[in-house]
């Protein structure tokens, strides 16, 4: 269920969207059970605090944080505005799934060149891996049964 789009209004003030998210908005609805951060850049916070922010508040709220990380070439916004804290996509995007996992979310990065990295994508690799290695096993047991007779 849908419940609100908070925007950080030109900055990256995660921490304050988040708590306006869980402490306002959140605070009497239970039937939301996660939060979509559609976002290009690092937070003005550092990754630890935020971390152990959602970590704490996503365990209260039965609550999970998932961030889509877009990834754009350019360093400032189209008002040629740099961000009071800065981060190359790469570092954006190791800071966004430490928060992320602190939540027991997912985490997916993306941009112009398609998908970088997502967790539900390394999932479904990782069964489909599974499924080929369990296919390999059975083709060798089926092999070995056929010698025997």
């Amino acid at each position: 269920r849908w419940v609100l789009n908070l925007q950080c209004k030109g900055s990256r003030n995660l921490m304050s969207a988040l708590r306006r998210a869980v402490e306002v908005e959140f605070k009497d609805k239970h039937k939301s059970h996660g939060l979509y951060l559609l976002t290009t850049g690092i937070p003005d916070q550092e990754t630890h605090t935020v971390s152990a922010y959602v970590a704490e508040v996503c365990r209260g709220f039965d609550l999970q944080l998932h961030v889509c990380l877009f990834s754009v070439m350019e360093d400032v916004d189209s008002n040629g505005i740099i961000p009071a804290r800065y981060a190359n996509p790469t570092e954006t995007a190791i800071a966004f799934k430490e928060i992320v996992h602190a939540a027991n979310g997912r985490f997916h990065w993306f941009g112009e060149a398609g998908i970088f990295e997502s967790d539900d994508i390394t999932v479904i690799v990782s069964e489909m891996e599974k499924a080929n290695d369990y296919s390999q096993k059975c083709a060798f047991l089926m092999e070995s049964l056929r010698q025997r007779s």
